[in-house]
């Protein structure tokens, strides 16, 4: 029981760290990548406190919010690259 709530302080503290480098940068892609790394201490955190919990129904929401932080990361990129989310295509097809 302990073991788990040294993890998820552990967890949180990488978290701390990763909104740390997410407000520092110094590139737009550095605090992609470290919103990204939130995200998935944010889905480990879930799932260590769904077991501390005896909630197993909880990995359950750990995977939506995997795939919304994933799709979210891969829109950001690619609006932070092509201004739209149409992508390059569009641009073509004027």
């Amino acid at each position: 029981m302990t073991m788990f709530a040294i993890t998820m302080l552990a967890i949180l503290i990488t978290m701390l760290l990763a909104l740390s480098r997410a407000a520092l940068g110094p590139t737009v892609y550095d605090r992609i990548l470290a919103l990204n790394m939130f995200g998935t201490k944010t889905i480990l955190l879930i799932c260590v406190a769904g077991f501390l919990y005896g909630r197993p129904d909880w990995l359950d929401i750990a995977l939506v919010y995997g795939l919304v932080n994933f799709t979210g990361t891969i829109a950001v990129c690619k609006y932070v690259r092509y201004g739209n989310l149409a992508g390059d295509e569009q641009r073509h097809n004027r």
